[in-house]
């Protein structure tokens, strides 16, 4: 964990990272404004990311054509850092979907930041990480030998929780499903620890964006991706839309009779027996770190 931590702080202040992150943003900000944006078609990403994701897993798809032709959220469980680009592989062109993902993960190297530079679709989130947030709980516990670590952490980490940032996000969103196009959120908000489990309470945000919008909210769920290896099959889950009254003023009431829902559909959608495949595990090692 403190290895992990470390490599995050690095990312954080890394000028090509920090760079990344204000160029996407300012893109999908003015596109949100009514500005065309430049990128890659929909069948280009497809086929960049499936041929990467096939060669070295075997993908199986379930109930692709659940998916409405129209704008939709599709709100998804998060086992690995190769869920966001598992799903832009497998999704239909169109809509053209978003990935809301967190900033430092998906730009911490090089040869990631040329892989979205070319299919695009991403919107970088910047956030604070469980793990940093545990580092500086225990510093200021007593861990005398994390208090360095701890201090870098509260002077170069955005937090993601600024009004500024929020409303940036929130236009953005707004912006892309306005426009016709659809999106991706992890509601879980984090990592999972566990195949067929979600982690709970969900988070708000995913609800509260498609009662705005008035758009459906698609229930998916990854099975397999939790522990990687060469030719392990990943499964992709689409459930039936939900579909929920547009409103502009979002009450708590209907946040969380949406929510418990949402909730309700993910759950019946993941395995309730999953055993994870015995035998050799080719290239385990590499494959589960190599998004790190």
């Amino acid at each position: 964990m403190i290895k992990r931590v470390q490599e995050g702080v690095v990312a954080a202040s890394d000028r090509a990272v920090r760079q990344t992150i204000a160029e996407v943003l300012q893109r999908l900000e003015a596109m949100s404004q009514g500005h065309p944006e430049t990128r890659v078609h929909a069948m280009v990403r497809r086929c960049v990311l499936r041929s990467l994701i096939h060669a070295l897993f075997r993908v199986r798809v379930e109930h692709l054509d659940r998916i409405p032709e129209k704008p939709a959220i599709l709100a998804v469980n998060h086992l690995h850092h190769i869920d966001p680009l598992l799903l832009l592989g497998e999704l239909p062109i169109h809509p053209h979907y978003y990935v809301l993902g967190d900033a430092r993960t998906l730009y911490n190297k090089w040869w990631k930041r040329q892989i979205l530079r070319l299919v695009g679709g991403v919107i970088p989130l910047e956030r604070i990480w469980k793990e940093e947030v545990a580092v500086i709980e225990a510093a200021k516990a007593g861990r005398n030998d994390l208090v360095e670590l701890a201090k870098v952490i509260e002077e170069t980490v955005p937090t993601g929780g600024d009004i500024q940032t929020l409303r940036q996000i929130d236009r953005i969103v707004q912006g892309i499903l306005s426009q016709g196009d659809g999106l991706v959120l992890f509601p879980e908000g984090r990592l999972g620890s566990a195949e067929g489990k979600l982690y709970l309470p969900l988070k708000r945000g995913t609800v509260i964006y498609a009662l705005r919008a008035g758009v459906p909210i698609v229930p998916v769920t990854l099975t397999g991706t939790y522990d990687l290896y060469l030719g392990k099959e990943l499964t992709v889950c689409f459930g039936e839309p939900l579909y929920f009254s547009q409103t502009s003023r979002v009450k708590r009431q209907e946040v969380d009779t949406a929510l418990e829902t949402l909730q309700n559909a993910m759950l019946n959608l993941l395995p309730t027996n999953y055993q994870e495949p015995q035998g050799p595990k080719l290239l385990r090692n590499f494959l589960n770190h190599m998004l790190w």
